[in-house]
């Protein structure tokens, strides 16, 4: 197997782990955000360590885009994660179904503004993806925090779905968002979620391409 499709196939696993643990934090949490925001936390912390070499463990298409539009990535090393990562969120969101089917939750990425006000949500969603992109342009990218890249970024997540959980359910990432509202038969949210994230993820990576490079 040649190094892009190991990258991929990382890319895949790594998003389909992160969405599975993700999901059944929100499941078990019955609304404490503590649960979710330390899960993902924690789980791109074990993700980072294990993945970062082989793909840079985007494990989020927003990260990709942020990567892509700041000249990081081609454009075929992109669609090969975008389609990776979306097929790792899906899965996994079925597999948790599968394993506990009669919870009433599916680990959905909503909160209370979701219904109501969605394009206030994706909004919130495109301010809190931009600040975690910028976190990963500077740690990792730009290796600023050297061997406490995951540990920074990781940090970042739990801060802000600590901050924004309650209000879009802190997703970040749009394959989080895609595959529990596929298996929970609710699209209505996903397009505004997905401008908001994927347009906070292009913005950060041209903020730290163009206006914060690394002086190095």
């Amino acid at each position: 197997m040649n190094k892009f499709m190991r990258a991929t196939l990382a890319e895949f696993v790594g998003t389909c782990i992160l969405v599975f643990v993700g999901s059944a934090a929100v499941v078990n949490a019955n609304g404490n955000v503590l649960i979710p925001a330390f899960a993902h936390g924690l789980a791109v912390v074990g993700l980072a360590y294990t993945y970062g070499h082989v793909s840079g463990t985007q494990i989020n298409p927003a990260v990709t885009l942020g990567f892509l539009v700041g000249g990081k990535m081609s454009l075929q090393e992109a669609i090969a994660d975008w389609i990776a990562q979306f097929a790792g969120g899906i899965l996994a969101a079925f597999v948790l179904f599968a394993l506990i089917p009669t919870t009433g939750s599916y680990g959905e990425t909503t909160g209370s503004l979701t219904a109501g006000s969605v394009w206030m949500a994706a909004a919130m969603e495109a301010i809190l993806t931009f600040v975690l992109v910028g976190t990963i342009y500077q740690t990792a990218i730009y290796k600023k925090a050297d061997n406490f890249a995951g540990i920074a970024i990781g940090l970042t997540l739990t801060m802000l779905i600590l901050a924004g959980g309650p209000f879009t359910g802190a997703s970040l990432n749009p394959a989080r968002t895609l595959g529990p509202a596929i298996v929970a038969g609710n699209l209505s949210y996903v397009l505004p979620y997905f401008v908001g994230i994927f347009g906070g993820g292009a913005l950060a990576g041209l903020f730290h391409t163009y206006v914060l490079p690394s002086n190095d």
